[in-house]
């Protein structure tokens, strides 16, 4: 039974065009399986005047369509069961996740472009309001009473993707012609609350990288889309079938599209919700093919139905390009700091999942001593060297952070931008757009930069923010990884992880390893301040305070400068 519904995006306007459609049997007949074993009771109310056991759909269908017009007899003894499975049938709908493909060519036109995105738009409300409005009257004609209260939940598409077959010249392209077979997205549209329940909700292991051709083996069917994103300076092609279109959405709050007039071929490629036979037994959670390009591959198995495994699959294929050009990736965040007393810094937090990063930066925005916290990293950045000067650059314009650890309400202040994984589970993620591509593309030199120390338990304020005296040091702490799992993988308890980042760098540690100790040198020598924060996020009962603590000791720090 699939949990995705995928519409056309065409009109639709009236309840005919709802109930004629083969998408509507398929869900009243998944919903009938459903029945057969939850709530037989519902099924017999249908079926009372049958004969036979067997159910006939088309008399079921029929009666629902007579439903939307026509009121019940005042002696039918069945509304109260009827009312029921009207009920239980839209919320199973609801259940679902459910887009429109809108097939609109990208124009050079901005005006042509955004009646493109107006009319995307229109075909969403008007099949929203039309699939409410059946609902209501079946509803109506069953209880044949005014409701007193209505309410406009959410039952229409959560997404629409906008999308256009590949423009570039037959001769630009690579030699594979799946790669511009299927419909490449340029735009989505949101009504929000996005909302996303998913078979899983930890990811586990490394992604293996594999000197091996798969290009050549990748063959696509007509349920595929692709997603094509700038992570950081970087262009990389996500494939994704419809079944996993919601990490797709995911995607695109998270990371910058890119439009049809900035395709070129590109720099490396993700495919997600590849047969498992295609991609061999022995990588259940994923692999990178390193072939012409490097290829990151990602299982269709229930237990890679989380949203992390695609983005660290996509910053895994990031990091392993810029360790091949001898920049540094980083697993971490950067802010740009400026308190009320004129003072500033920009200071750059590195930790593996759970680390702290995002909840010391949530920590010090909240402080009155700070005046503004522009964040230009979230997760993941790479290092750069330039006129002598160790610069940051981002890769997402999103952060994918744990409702767990953020204040109360913080999540829900940004419910109508943001995308919520799996909020009744542990680990519950949402993510969230906080910044501009421009920005997060812009060198930016950095001033401090600390490892995210989760495990410590400090008692002293003092012992709160440390900074190294030798560069052997402080190689040594970044290298080592350290952190206590925080649940958001299938760790537990103390880990370790080389340099915090199993995205790449542990693939590739031999040539990561030349390129710390030339980064951190490099640090030394030009005045970045290189240590240690302890954000106790690890210990329990200090994983509110334990970030707010460190980040106030940080204010302090940066007040002297």
């Amino acid at each position: 039974m699939s949990r995705t519904v995928v519409i056309k995006g065409s009109i639709i306007d009236n309840y005919a065009q709802i109930i004629s459609n083969p998408l509507f049997e398929k869900i009243v007949r998944e919903y009938v399986e459903v029945l057969k074993n939850s709530d037989p009771k519902l099924l017999h109310a249908l079926m009372k005047s049958e004969k036979s056991k067997k159910i006939n759909f088309d008399k079921i269908m029929s009666f629902l369509y007579q439903l939307t017009f026509k009121p019940l007899k005042e002696e039918n003894e069945d509304k109260a069961l009827l009312h029921k499975f009207i009920e239980g049938l839209y919320d199973f709908w609801r259940k679902k996740h459910r887009f429109v493909i809108k097939r609109e060519r990208y124009l050079k036109s901005f005006d042509a472009r955004l009646n493109a995105m107006k009319e995307a738009e229109l075909v969403g409300e008007t099949f929203e309001k039309t699939v409410r409005n059946v609902y209501r009257s079946m509803e109506n004609n069953i209880s044949v009473k005014t409701e007193k209260i209505l309410r406009q939940v959410s039952s229409g598409a959560q997404a629409i993707f906008i999308v256009d077959k590949s423009r570039m010249k037959y001769e630009e392209r690579m030699e594979y012609a799946w790669m511009y077979s299927v419909p490449f997205i340029w735009s989505v549209i949101y009504e929000p609350p996005v909302i996303f329940y998913t078979n899983s909700n930890k990811r586990k292991g490394v992604f293996p990288v594999i000197k091996r051709g798969f290009l050549s083996r990748v063959e696509l069917t007509k349920d595929w889309y692709v997603l094509p994103l700038h992570v950081g300076n970087l262009l990389i092609y996500v494939y994704i079938n419809s079944e996993n279109l919601c990490h797709a959405a995911g995607l695109a709050n998270l990371y910058e599209i890119a439009t049809p007039d900035e395709l070129r071929n590109p720099d490396g490629i993700v495919l997600f919700g590849v047969p498992q036979e295609k991609v061999g037994n022995e990588y259940p959670n994923g692999v990178v093919f390193k072939d012409e390009l490097y290829v990151g591959v990602i299982p269709q198995l229930e237990e890679n139905d989380y949203f992390g495994y695609a983005k660290k699959i996509l910053l895994t294929v990031h990091n392993l390009i810029m360790i091949d050009r001898f920049k540094l990736p980083i697993h971490g965040s950067l802010a740009q700091i400026k308190l009320k007393n004129g003072k500033s810094a920009t200071a750059m937090f590195m930790g593996d999942s759970g680390a702290g990063k995002s909840e010391t930066l949530d920590a010090l925005s909240r402080f009155p001593e700070v005046s503004h916290l522009r964040v230009i990293i979230d997760d993941m950045g790479s290092l750069n060297i330039e006129n002598g000067k160790i610069v940051a650059y981002g890769t997402e314009t999103g952060a994918f952070v744990r409702l767990d650890d953020l204040p109360p309400g913080y999540a829900y202040s940004n419910i109508d931008r943001s995308v919520f994984m799996n909020p009744d589970q542990t680990n519950a993620r949402v993510i969230v757009p906080y910044g501009n591509y421009d920005e997060i593309i812009r060198p930016t030199p950095i001033d401090f930069f600390f490892y995210a120390n989760n495990y410590t338990n400090v008692h002293s304020d003092k012992k709160r923010v440390l900074f190294f005296d030798k560069v052997e040091d402080a190689i040594n702490v970044f290298s080592q990884g350290a952190r206590m799992a925080k649940g958001t993988t299938a760790e537990k308890g103390m880990s370790y992880s080389y340099f915090a980042n199993p995205f790449g760098a542990i693939q590739k540690r031999e040539e990561h390893e030349k390129i710390v100790e030339h980064y951190m040198n490099k640090m030394f020598e030009s005045g970045v301040k290189v240590g240690e924060i302890r954000t106790m996020l690890g210990i329990a009962g200090y994983e509110k305070e334990g970030p707010y603590l460190a980040a106030k000791k940080l204010v302090e720090i940066i007040s002297e400068l």
